[in-house]
């Protein structure tokens, strides 16, 4: 396999299903393919966050704040490796509860990535919802 080919297992795996975690209340499985090398960001739909306190503290309330997701869904539009960086883009559609409250929604998401020790970790993201 080529590395495209590795990083769109990798992204149709282990990311999906830490992002499917996440909307049903475990944050674990994304903060551990997120990368503890600064800088890591997040632009995000919710809120940002700058360096790891930031992204713990992000990601903790993420994980409290959905549950019951009914379906999620990573539309993958563009992405590229060029050694050891990659980005995807593309839209995210999700059915869950938010606080209490049931929604569907999509968002327009980006992600950069670096390889490191030979696995991928996210490093950046940048989320925001589809106007109607």
């Amino acid at each position: 396999m080529s590395d495209k080919d590795d990083f769109l297992a990798w992204i149709r795996t282990a990311l999906y299903e830490a992002e499917l975690a996440l909307h049903n209340g475990d944050a674990t499985p994304r903060r551990a393919l997120w990368s503890r090398h600064e800088p890591v960001s997040v632009l995000g739909a919710f809120k940002n966050a700058y360096g790891q306190q930031e992204l713990n503290e992000l990601f903790e309330a993420l994980g409290a704040s959905f549950s019951d997701c009914t379906s999620y869904e990573f539309e993958l539009q563009a992405y590229d490796v060029i050694g050891d960086m990659a980005y995807t883009a593309g839209m995210e559609h999700t059915s869950a509860t938010l606080n209490g409250t049931p929604r569907t929604y999509t968002l327009r998401a980006t992600q950069v990535y670096r390889r490191e020790d030979g696995e991928w970790k996210v490093a950046h993201r940048h989320g925001d919802t589809v106007a109607d």
